[in-house]
């Protein structure tokens, strides 16, 4: 039986590039997001191309929804924890509190609903994987990112702790932590909006790393054979030496 890949966030970006990589690998891929629309045109996309890709709007947050989505799965083999987002890049000092909740709630307990509710399925699969999509920022903190920072420790705690209390269970947990990577939404949203702001992020970056750069490294270590854990690939443009040292060719 084919096997299923569920990924969360699917409806752009790394998750768009991710489910892609994976229907072409072979696995009958789930995607879930809150844009039905987008989920609906990618799905048609990759069966045009051969693979298999069902659909789901979901809204990670929203555990009841998550639960639901779960039972109406009959298996799962491969869960990618793509879902999440920055908003906004003030000081701590001048932070707004809501902006944290959302992205904890969307970075952290997001990846915890929808892993609480299909690990019973990747157990059951016998060789099971999850995926945790965190970031640099789970390591290095820097100025007007607290929110984000923090929300990216959390997803790398829950990586470090999930393969330590599956130990003796069939399943593999995979922590993916990309640097600069420049997608169609993500630095927009976090500048709500504001274009010039999010290209500022890029400027005089030759190659960031794209959406299909992360989801190749997603692929590929998920493919390895059963036995060889992937458990942190870090992912950086070549101009990105570390999170505050990026060269930028003169304008």
């Amino acid at each position: 039986m084919q096997p299923v890949a569920v990924v969360t966030g699917a409806s752009s970006g790394i998750g768009a590039a991710t489910a892609i990589r994976l229907a072409g690998a072979g696995y009958q891929v789930i995607l879930a997001a809150r844009r039905a629309e987008r989920i609906d045109d990618l799905a048609g996309q990759i069966r045009g191309n051969g693979g298999q890709a069902d659909t789901a709007v979901l809204d990670v947050t929203d555990r009841t929804a998550v639960d639901a989505f779960a039972a109406r799965l009959d298996r799962c083999d491969v869960l990618v924890n793509n879902a999440g987002g920055a908003f906004g890049s003030e000081t701590v000092a001048e932070a707004d509190p809501a902006d944290w909740q959302a992205m904890f709630d969307v970075n952290v307990l997001g990846t915890l609903h929808v892993t609480l509710a299909l690990l019973p399925m990747l157990i059951a699969s016998g060789d099971g994987t999850i995926v945790v999509m965190s970031s640099t920022a789970g390591f290095v903190a820097y100025e007007g990112g607290g929110g984000y920072v923090a929300a990216k420790h959390a997803e790398h705690a829950i990586a470090g702790t999930l393969r330590l209390e599956l130990y003796d269970q069939p399943v593999r947990v995979i922590e993916i932590a990309p640097g600069m990577v420049r997608t169609d939404e993500f630095a927009v949203n976090r500048y709500r909006g504001d274009a010039g702001k999010a290209a500022a992020v890029y400027a005089g970056v030759a190659e960031p790393l794209t959406a299909d750069d992360v989801a190749d490294s997603v692929a590929w270590a998920v493919t390895r054979p059963s036995h060889v854990n992937v458990d942190l690939l870090v992912l950086r443009p070549r101009a990105q030496a570390a999170q505050h040292k990026v060269y930028r060719e003169p304008s």
